[in-house]
């Protein structure tokens, strides 16, 4: 548990508060400072007044929200003012800007009257491009918003409100599928006719539960017809003609209760006079209606949701509001319009029903979550909802004409997926490659879990054509198991299959001379990286990609002993693309392969990451590093990689090598303009080829531990076909990665002979 003096130190120190305002233009120099502000800043002053539309492009305002409250319904704090709401708003802000990348400004209005409030945002219009009302007390909250919605031209949204209902209707469609009931016939109980319960029960009834169906309690009791006490017009609107009048007389026989009250509103008796399947949202904060706990020990089939994150479906507005903000704005909405919210909630609702990351179990502390009655909706840290969301949003926006400036789908979707993060833009590109001509890419650990799920990523994605070996019912039975649809992926066993007898023969073929009889060959068979390397090399596949179970020099050496090296080369190496937190990309290697590579090596290691960084459309700067700069320290190290640059310049005289360099020179513009005018390297070098494996290994593990750097591999280079070895502790999404990869190779293989094995030197992994 998080304890008070926790809390005051977290909002106090290092510096107080948890937002600041951060420029997005240089001002280092006086032209900056020109630019910035007078005269410069005159251009676009005028250019706005001529067109105020050219405000969205030329100031922040397309992507700024104002979180405004006035402090009468703080959490669960009740009525503490503007003031006492403020850090709260601050919060707002962080999720606004963690989750959506929405610029946030909080204002705080000092006031009980609903109208000054109206006011204020009114005059503030111009300043922002969206308004989020927060924490206002109903049913003012209502009134402003109606009102606001009414008179501005910009989406006003009350998160209160609108959020919890977004996300509890995914919660809802969700379970309401799991027990098999329709939603049209089923009857549901609100417990709180504040905001939050109003809002939910109109969403509810816009997704199809008939108003005759709804029973809404408040601190009264059942608001029925004719009731006068603590009555608004709001709540009038679910009146229902009925005899019950206390929480415990609706809950009898109801299918679905909505609680946004208070702790222990309900009891075990209550959930267990409820209908068979029971769906019990307890959403009081910060502790709930009835905990998961009590609803389970009394009823085994109920599906339960709370606010908590220690409970399964965590219902929190974060799944909504940044999301919903980012796909309004991006279509300069004029409104959040009801389609839009519905829209927001059928994506949340779908998106649950996808494979999750392993990214995003990780940070659960969970091995899988898939589909059901602990898993209803997506989690706060699942990266992916700001795609469909968003996307899900801008297209309502769009479908019902509140957008003033419409975008291409698939390209928003795809900025949206550049907002994840510069590692997932990288990956996008050879996905994007891949997608063009997918593939057949064979696994050979085809029984594994993360390879039956990255594989339906694939076939979804139309990235690759999979094909798993495998014993045909284990992989059929572990496929159910995970929800895991085998519609387009090839399954192989290769102790039956037609090809075995036919590749005993060939492996013999190949390695007979290598001291490989008949009878063991056949025996060698039964290795599915060997039966896989022998698809590859007959071309029944495009590509390998193994690894997730096994130890690297497992995996490769089958590959060495019967793919081979491409022609003209004689080592294999290894690469990893490395994405700082900055941005940056970086190619290193060899980081997998060479242990103490000769100059020759060197060049041919070079070259191969050089080709590698143009396929992920990055012109290659390279460099050759060293622990010294052009021969300042006379060693052998040195001299061996001053060799390889001459040997390169040879062999690629359109490359932009140098070397030998030490790390920090190689990236350093400055450095380089400064002190050695005379290197090619001009901006810095974003391929890095090391002196030795030690160096290589132990830098990109560096680099991802203490600089927070996002690894894309590795990435095997140097075979006539492409075969790719993933990590032991590899995700689903670095597979999909990698195999996206493999593809691309692939593809770039077509139009490649292979020609007989390469002589000379061999890999050190033993043959």
């Amino acid at each position: 548990m998080i304890t008070k003096q926790q809390a005051l130190d977290y909002h106090r120190n290092p510096r107080p508060g948890k937002i600041e305002v951060t420029a997005t233009k240089p001002c280092r120099t006086q032209r900056d400072l020109s630019l910035a502000y007078t005269p410069g800043v005159a251009e676009p002053c005028l250019a706005i007044e001529k067109n105020p539309h050219d405000a969205y492009h030329y100031t922040g305002r397309g992507n700024l929200v104002a979180v405004v409250t006035n402090g009468t319904a703080v959490l669960g704090l009740g009525d503490i003012g503007a003031l006492g709401g403020k850090p709260v708003m601050e919060g707002k802000a962080v999720l606004f800007k963690r989750f959506a990348d929405v610029n946030v400004f909080d204002l705080e209005v000092n006031t009980h009257d609903p109208d000054e409030i109206i006011k204020v945002c009114q005059l503030l219009e111009l300043t922002f491009g969206g308004i989020n009302l927060e924490d206002i007390k109903a049913p003012d909250c209502f009134y402003i918003e109606e009102t606001l919605r009414k008179t501005m031209k910009i989406p006003v949204f009350h998160d209160d409100q609108h959020g919890t209902a977004i996300i509890t209707g995914a919660a809802l469609l969700n379970a309401l599928e799991i027990v098999g009931k329709d939603i049209t016939s089923v009857h549901v109980v609100f417990n709180g006719a504040g905001a939050a319960g109003i809002a939910c029960a109109e969403h509810y009834v816009r997704l199809g539960v008939k108003l005759e169906n709804i029973l809404l309690c408040d601190t009264k009791g059942v608001v029925y017809e004719g009731r006068t006490e603590g009555m608004n017009p709001y709540k009038a609107r679910f009146a229902r003609k009925t005899d019950r009048r206390t929480l415990a007389d609706a809950m009898q026989g109801a299918d679905v209760f909505a609680g946004l009250s208070v702790k222990g509103a309900v009891t075990q008796d209550m959930v267990r006079s409820m209908a068979p399947n029971p769906i019990v949202f307890a959403m009081a904060n910060p502790d709930p209606e009835i905990t998961y706990a009590e609803a389970k020990a009394c009823r085994s089939d109920v599906i339960m949701a709370t606010g908590r994150s220690d409970d399964p479906n965590q219902v929190n507005n974060v799944l909504g509001f940044p999301f919903i903000f980012r796909g309004a704005l991006d279509v300069r909405a004029t409104a959040i319009n009801e389609e839009m919210k519905l829209a927001a909630t059928k994506a949340l609702a779908a998106l649950a029903k996808e494979d999750v990351p392993d990214s995003v179990c990780r940070v659960y502390g969970v091995d899988r979550l898939t589909f059901g009655r602990e898993y209803l909706i997506p989690k706060l840290f699942d990266s992916r909802v700001l795609v469909w969301e968003a996307s899900a949003v801008a297209e309502a926006a769009m479908r019902t004409g509140v957008a003033q400036e419409p975008v291409d789908l698939a390209a928003y979707r795809e900025q949206l997926e550049r907002r994840l993060g510069k590692a997932h833009e990288v990956s996008r590109v050879m996905i994007h490659k891949a997608q063009a001509n997918p593939k057949q890419v064979v696994f050979p650990e085809g029984e594994h879990e993360k390879i039956l799920r990255a594989c339906q990523a694939l076939v979804e994605d139309k990235i690759a054509k999979p094909i798993l070996l495998g014993n045909v019912a284990t992989v059929q039975s572990r496929a159910q198991e995970l929800g895991v649809d085998l519609d387009g992926i090839k399954v192989v066993d290769p102790a039956v299959s037609e090809l075995r007898e036919f590749y005993i023969q060939e492996l013999f073929r190949l390695r007979q001379r290598r001291g490989v009889t008949l009878s063991e060959a056949r025996s060698l068979m039964d290795d599915r990286n060997v039966f896989g390397s022998m698809m590859l090399h007959m071309r029944d596949a495009d590509a390998l990609v193994s690894g997730v179970s096994q130890h690297f020099p497992d995996t490769i050496r089958p590959a060495l002993q019967i793919v081979r090296m491409r022609e003209g080369l004689h080592r294999v190496s290894g690469c990893y693309a490395m994405i700082t937190p900055k941005g940056d990309v970086y190619f290193l290697a060899d980081t997998s392969v060479n242990i103490e590579p000769t100059a020759e090596d060197l060049v041919e290691i070079a070259l191969c990451a050089a080709q590698m960084a143009r396929r992920f459309d990055i012109t290659p700067r390279v460099a050759m590093l060293s622990f010294s700069s052009f021969g300042n320290v006379d060693h052998p190290i040195c001299a061996k990689v001053r060799r390889a640059v001459e040997l390169l310049h040879y062999a690629d005289p359109t490359l932009i090598v140098d070397g030998e360099i030490t790390a920090d020179d190689a990236l350093s513009p400055e450095v380089i303009e400064q002190s050695y005018p005379f290197s090619t390297l001009k901006g810095g070098a974003n391929v890095l080829i090391f002196p030795d494996l030690a160096s290589a290994n132990t830098a990109y593990k560096l680099l991802a531990k203490i600089g927070g750097a996002e690894a894309i591999g590795p990435i095997l280079m140097g075979m006539s076909r492409p075969v790719h070895v993933v990590l032991r502790n590899a995700q689903v999404e670095d597979i999909v990665a990698v195999a996206a990869i493999a593809v691309v190779d692939a593809q770039e293989n077509d139009a490649y002979v292979p020609s007989q094995p390469a002589q000379g030197k061999v890999s050190p992994v033993t043959l």
